[in-house]
This record gives structure tokens, C-alpha cells and sequence, in this order.
């Protein structure tokens, strides 16, 4: 019997997938638990759409990450600090980059996807990269400068 999922079903599969189960199982333990549904062609229809809306929704993720990463390529980023005879006092962090990059660009980036090449200590510049999208990568330079 064909079921379609709507929830992880371990040793079955994942939530909306179609599957063949035996039809004991899917009577017995499938359908009482509300794990399952049986396949039929207006479910398949719920599901097909389901997974098309999914694509859609993933493809303009990914154009706007590749977007916004054309956009934060090759940019500076400058940060005034305090700091003596070249040193900062205490560091630079990808936080405090996230922010100066976020309002450069107009869109929030997380700080956890921003990776900086070495810890900033000092003054001058290094490079940086921020992930945007499993595959979409970019990368720019931070500067830092005396307050």
C-alpha cells in the first residue's frame, strides 16, 4: 500500500515522502498514530505541490544569497577602535563585523556566518568571508582604524 508521511517515521522515511508499506502496517500502526496517509491521487496532488512550492521557495533563497554576495564582494569594511602604538585594546570580533557589514549593506547578516581569517588585535586589514547559503560564499576585507 502506497502511504504518504506526515511526520519522520524512523526505518520508513522523512515527512511528505511516498512510500510502499505493507498493509498490515500501515492499518495497524501508520494510520491509528496519525503517521501516515494513504496515497491517493488527491494526496499526491497535496504532496506534489507541497514539494514544487519547496523548490521555489529554496531557488529564490539561492538567487538572493548569490545577490547579496555580488554585492558584499570585494567591499571594505572599516571599524574605528581605540587602541596604542598599534595594538587594540581587546579585539575586533565577528560580531562587531557582522553589525558594520549589516548596516553597509542593508540586510541583517548573522554573526555566525561571518568567518575572519585570524583574530583582529591590531590595527590594518585582513580578510573575512560570510556564508550565505550552503555553496554561496564571499568574501571582503576589514579594515580597522585609530579611533
Amino acid at each position: 500500500m502506497k502511504v504518504i508521511l506526515k511526520q519522520d517515521v524512523k526505518n520508513i522515511g522523512k515527512k511528505d515522502e511516498i512510500h510502499e508499506v505493507s498493509d498490515g502496517y500501515a492499518r495497524n500502526f501508520l494510520f491509528p498514530r496519525g503517521l501516515a496517509a494513504e496515497a491517493d491521487a488527491s494526496a499526491l496532488n497535496l504532496v506534489r505541490t507541497k514539494n514544487e512550492a519547496k523548490e521555489h521557495h529554496a531557488a529564490e533563497a539561492l538567487a538572493a544569497a548569490q545577490q547579496l554576495s555580488a554585492t558584499i564582494k570585494d567591499k571594505t569594511v572599516v571599524i574605528k577602535s581605540k587602541g596604542n602604538g598599534g595594538r587594540l585594546f581587546g579585539k575586533i570580533t565577528s560580531k562587531e563585523v557582522a553589525q558594520h557589514l549589516s548596516q553597509m549593506v542593508g540586510t541583517e547578516i548573522d554573526k555566525r556566518k561571518v568567518e575572519l581569517e585570524r583574530d583582529i588585535k591590531e590595527f590594518g586589514t585582513t580578510n573575512a568571508t560570510v556564508k550565505l547559503h550552503p555553496g554561496v560564499t564571499s568574501t571582503f576585507k576589514v579594515k580597522v582604524e585609530e579611533q
